[in-house]
């Protein structure tokens, strides 16, 4: 189980300084230019991330063969959910949190198939 938190959050989605005002939205445009698309080939996958709090919202990828979508709102059937306080999801990805402490603690929830989540750290370094 440590495992899976770390490889999916670990990665700070470098394209976004480490800023504390940095906005969800900021990750999400950040994850959508480190997108591997060797990474994905096969990979069918829908993620969604609800996020609550300020600046918080839903947020989707769609992942199919090698391509990727993303929007906000929410997704239909989604293979994983990801769960959290926006500012505690925007300081895991600038790496102001450890996604294993906040998985551990409950400050990120993980809900799906978790082979899925894994890949994501994969198609989105």
């Amino acid at each position: 189980m440590a495992s899976l938190s770390a490889t999916i959050v670990v990665s700070p989605w470098a394209a976004i300084p480490a800023q504390v005002d940095s906005t969800p939205q900021q990750v999400f445009d950040s994850m959508r230019s480190s997108f591997q698309r060797a990474k994905a080939k096969g990979v069918h996958a829908r993620y969604e991330w609800d996020l609550s709090g300020p600046n918080g919202g839903q947020w989707w990828i769609y992942v199919n063969d090698g391509k990727c979508k993303m929007g906000r709102g929410k997704i239909d059937n989604p293979n994983v959910t990801f769960v959290a306080k926006a500012k505690d999801w925007v300081a895991i990805s600038n790496g102001q949190l450890s996604g294993m402490w906040a998985y551990l603690t409950g400050r990120l929830k993980i809900r799906g198939n978790q082979a899925i989540a894994r890949k994501l750290g994969e198609m989105f370094p």
